[in-house]
Order: C-alpha cells, then sequence, then structure tokens
C-alpha cells in the first residue's frame, strides 16, 4: 500500500475558546492525511498569527507556540504533497495580501491546472513564495473580480479545475469551500461555543461538536459573529467523491456522503468473501487499513480471525534517517509477524489494494518465513490501473503493477497462493452510493474532467518561485 492522502485541514470559529489549542487536537484526529508538516493561523480580527513547521503536529506545536496563535478563529492544515515537493516553505496555511487584508489558506486536493493559472498570474505580477497549487489558488482569489471575499472566491471557482476543499481565514470570517464534484470531504459541525468545519467528522468528535451536515459540492459556508451561512457558488457539476475516502483515506469512525466508513469497510470484507471463498485456517488483516474488511471477511466466511502481525505505528515518525541495513529490513521494522499464531496456517491476508506492488511481496515474503502454510491475498479495492489527478499521491501509470501485469502475473510476482480483487460491482454495492456519486477515474480511467496521463505533482517546481508573499 503506497498511497498518500493530499491533506486534512480545519476550521474553528469560537469566540470564548482558545481556538489555537482546538486545532491542535483536531490536526491530530486528522494526522493520517498528511504526516509532511502541519500549521495553524489564526485571527482576534487584526492581523493574522501564522504558525508552522515538518513533521507531524507533534513535532511542530508545543506551549509556547501555541501561546503566540491568539484569536477568536483558527484554521489548521496537515500535509501530503501532491503539487510542489515537500519542504519548509510549502507548508500551510499560507498567507497572503489581498485589498481587505490578510487572508489565510489551507487546501486538500489538487488543481489540474495550476500551471497556467500561475503563468497567468505572474504575467500580472504576483510573485510566488511556495511551489504549491494552493498558493495558486489564493493569489487566483486575489486577482478575480468581486466587491467582497465571497464573489472572488466565487469568480475563481468557475476558472479552477480539479479537486479542493478549502478552509481560508480572514480579520473578519472563516470560510469553508468545496469544488463542484466533491471530489474531497469537508464538513460542519457545531460546538457549545461555536462552529467548525473539518476534513472528516472524526475531527469533531475528538473537540466535543457535533457534525450539523456535509459542506455542498459547489458551496461556500462562511462562518462570523452571526453564524454560518452558505451559498451555491457553482453549479454542482458531476458528483465524485473519491472512492479511496471509504477504502483506505478516511478513518472508519468518520462519515462521508452519509455512510460511515466502518460499514462500508465491512461490506468490502463480506463482498471479498462471497466473491473469493478459499478454504484457509485463519483471517489475517494487514494493520490497521485492512483490519475492518478483515473481521468482516471472517465473519462473512466462518474462518476464524487472528491478529497475524503486529504493526509498529512510530515506523516513519522520526527525523533520523536509516541506514542502508534497516533499510532493507523495512518492512520487517513496520511489521511484525506473531510465529505462535500464524505457524502451520493457512492466511487469507486481506489488505486495502495493492498500487505499486512494492510492499505487498514483501509481508507476504514475512509471513511465510515466519512460518505461514499458505498466503491467500484478498484485496478490497479493484485494480489499480490509472494514477489520480485530485490530490492523491498514487504513482505515475507505469509504476502501477496493475497497469503493466495481469492478475495471474501479479499473483505470481507478489508470491501468494491466490489473489482476488474485489470487483467494482462488490466495492460499489459495500459503499452503498450511486456508482454515478463516485470518482473511479484510478479503478476505470474514466475521469470526471479531462486530464493529461504524464502529468506531474512536481510541475510547479520548475517555476522559479521567490521567497516573498503576494503582492
Amino acid at each position: 500500500m503506497n498511497l498518500h492522502e493530499s491533506c486534512g485541514i480545519f476550521g474553528v470559529y469560537a469566540p470564548n475558546e482558545d481556538v489555537a489549542r482546538l486545532t491542535f487536537f483536531a490536526l491530530f484526529a486528522l494526522q493520517h492525511r498528511g504526516q509532511e508538516s502541519s500549521g495553524i493561523a489564526t485571527t482576534s480580527g487584526n492581523g493574522i498569527f501564522l504558525h508552522t513547521g515538518m513533521g507531524l503536529v507533534s513535532h511542530v506545536f508545543d506551549e509556547p507556540a501555541l501561546s503566540r496563535l491568539p484569536g477568536v478563529s483558527a484554521i489548521g492544515h496537515n500535509r501530503y504533497s501532491t503539487a510542489g515537493s515537500s519542504r519548509l516553505a510549502n507548508a500551510q496555511p499560507i498567507v497572503v495580501d489581498t485589498p481587505d487584508g490578510k487572508l489565510a489558506l489551507a487546501h486538500n486536493g489538487n488543481i489540474i491546472n495550476a500551471v497556467p493559472l500561475r503563468q497567468e498570474l505572474e504575467e500580472k505580477g504576483f510573485h510566488f513564495a511556495t511551489t504549491t497549487d494552493s498558493e495558486v489558488i489564493a493569489n487566483l482569489i486575489v486577482s478575480s473580480p468581486g466587491s467582497n471575499l465571497e464573489e472572488r472566491i466565487s469568480a475563481a471557482m468557475k476558472r479552477l479545475q480539479g479537486a479542493y476543499s478549502l478552509v481560508l481565514l480572514n480579520e473578519r470570517a472563516l470560510i469553508g469551500v468545496r469544488d463542484p464534484m466533491g471530489v474531497r470531504p469537508l464538513c460542519l459541525g457545531k460546538m457549545e461555543n461555536g462552529w467548525v468545519l473539518a476534513s472528516e467528522s472524526c475531527a469533531l468528535d475528538h473537540i466535543g461538536s457535533n457534525m450539523i451536515r456535509e459542506v455542498n459540492a459547489g458551496e461556500v459556508v462562511t462562518i462570523d459573529a452571526s453564524g454560518p451561512r452558505g451559498f451555491q457558488a457553482t453549479e454542482p457539476q458531476t458528483q465524485a467523491l473519491c472512492v479511496f475516502e471509504y477504502i483506505y483515506f478516511a478513518r472508519p469512525d468518520s462519515t462521508i456522503g452519509g455512510r460511515l466508513l466502518y460499514r462500508a469497510r465491512e461490506g468490502m470484507g463480506r463482498e471479498l468473501a462471497r466473491e473469493y471463498p478459499v478454504d484457509a485456517d485463519l483471517v489475517v488483516g494487514v494493520p490497521d487499513s485492512a483490519t475492518v474488511a478483515a473481521i468482516a471477511y471472517a465473519k462473512e466466511s466462518g474462518i476464524p480471525y487472528g491478529e497475524g502481525m503486529l504493526k509498529n505505528r512510530y515506523v516513519g515518525r522520526t527525523f533520523i534517517q536509516p541506514d542502508q541495513r534497516i533499510r532493507e529490513l523495512s518492512v520487517g521494522l513496520k511489521f511484525n509477524p506473531l510465529r505462535d499464531i500464524i505457524a502451520g496456517q493457512r492466511l487469507v491476508l486481506v489488505d486495502d489494494s495493492i498500487v505499486r506492488g512494492t510492499t505487498t511481496p514483501r509481508v507476504i515474503n514475512l509471513l511465510k518465513k515466519a512460518g505461514a502454510k499458505e498466503v491467500h491475498m484478498r484485496v478490497c479495492a479493484p485494480p489499480i490501473s490509472y494514477p489520480c489527478f485530485f490530490g492523491v499521491d498514487m504513482a505515475t501509470r507505469w509504476e502501477l503493477i496493475a497497469a503493466r501485469k495481469t492478475i495471474p502475473e501479479i499473483r505470481e510476482f507478489i508470491n501468494a497462493d491466490s489473489l482476488g480483487y474485489l470487483s467494482l460491482e462488490g466495492l460499489i454495492k459495500a459503499v452503498s452510493l450511486p456508482k454515478d456519486s463516485l470518482c473511479l477515474a484510478c479503478l476505470t480511467g474514466d475521469y470526471p474532467i479531462p486530464v493529461q496521463l504524464e502529468m506531474d505533482k512536481l510541475a510547479l517546481e520548475s517555476l522559479p518561485a521567490e521567497r516573498v508573499h503576494s503582492k
């Protein structure tokens, strides 16, 4: 599994709360959506305060950092880069100057026409401090026509192509934006003393707020002292909610599209057991994303479920680089098989997906070296044959194993005794949402808007970046 979601975003308007601390804890709940950098911007109505850094939320923030972020409203961001490299200059939120004062922005998604938009903005005299499409969005908003921020956002949305859920902060309001296709999730919640926006509802649970609803595709929601008000900035287009939110990205305790992720993953496990039964002794899930599906597979098949291996959740969460010997043992560092449980057993190994096919054979060999008699691979997603351009750092097409090999060839390559991918029909049944409301492009090649298959997430890196903010 080598998928990485782009980002987690959060916003809060709560005049009587410590908004920086609330944002800090919400970002903890959204840590799974990005681990490269983290940041919080706040305002008290007179300027914007910002703190960003590389690494996990716990690496970036401490008590002194939070104490320097006063205010009545805040936005926060966890980043995994899908446009622009992983470096401090690209950490979010970003802050730009507008005719109405400072504007902070945090973005989850990917803008596929960012390069021509940036070139156009540079011709108008805008300077860029980052190599991200998020700064392109911010400057496009600044340059767009309108008598207020909401009108300029609405005008900018008509020119942006791709996926974007945004939280924005100026000195008077918190604003949430969701693209017309609704690719990336965004929800609105209510707390006792204010309102919140978040990528996933699990973040609301962690700070004691209740989910009110999801932000609609193409909607702009403004929150200020009078509460939230929304308007349809663009007409909703063909809906394209990313199916991998259900397979892998979102936490199982989140609700997206009106569907609890836990139930969807249970459905995937059940459908896998029906489509690909096998005579085996134990069902094992690759921790942690496939655990729910593996338990459901076991219940449906009647084969006992067991913890076949444990995951070291702190691998990769350090700034110390491994030496070559440890790098070669990277899968063994991440997963440790329970030899007494799996020795002599015929295993059903359930995973959420196979992308490049680099990790799966190492996991299977790890289990076989620990004594597993057989390993039958079962995958919760159909074969991934096409890259994603809407906010997922997946791979180029030539790196995707399913684009280069047949299923029998993949089975042989990963050294599994059998291999079963969940069918597209089984996946749709498990998610329990209409097929035409989901983006299935990485599985089918049918993109919701036209894309170039050779697009590069680092395309903006080739353009000059000046260490100044936009004018």
